[in-house]
């Protein structure tokens, strides 16, 4: 099943937030760090918060947050929120009602595999993928001699 733009964003967003060791996050760091623009941040964030995962304080040292804990969001429920939402906004082919009904079960499977997983899982996994490995010792550079006799470094 492919997912649109919107719902990698707002997963990223949620993700980012569940990282972050700050409990507020200003959306344009949000933009920034994740490479996406103001206008896509805060129209996630406004999904999000009209989801119930993020909450948003307003002022000059405002910002959002989780609305909960990160163990508490499962990614299928807040793909749920934005697919439905995007579904909504576009106009689609009306499908006779049997087949409608084969592809709601599927969704609905597709949306319990994707429940196994949190957010807090999907920030671990981040972490522990974006560690350095661990470099091995560099092996010292042998002089080589040159066609006058002398060593030098390579």
């Amino acid at each position: 099943m492919k997912l649109n733009k919107a719902t990698s964003h707002a997963l990223r967003v949620l993700v980012a937030c569940a990282r972050s060791d700050q409990d507020l996050q200003k959306v344009a760091e949000l933009a920034s760090e994740l490479g996406l623009t103001q206008q896509n941040t805060f129209k996630m964030v406004h999904l999000l918060s009209r989801g119930g995962f993020m909450a948003g304080e307003r002022g000059r040292y405002g910002g959002v947050r989780l609305a909960r804990p990160a163990d508490a969001i499962k990614v299928g429920d807040v793909v749920r929120v934005i697919e439905l939402e995007a579904s909504e906004s576009a106009e689609g082919v009306t499908l006779p009602q049997s087949q409608e009904r084969l592809f709601d079960a599927a969704f609905e499977a597709f949306l319990t595999v994707l429940n196994q997983t949190t957010i807090a899982d999907m920030a671990e996994a981040q972490k522990t993928a974006k560690r350095p490995a661990r470099s091995k010792k560099a092996k010292p550079v042998k002089p080589r001699k040159t066609s006058s006799g002398l060593s030098r470094q390579n």
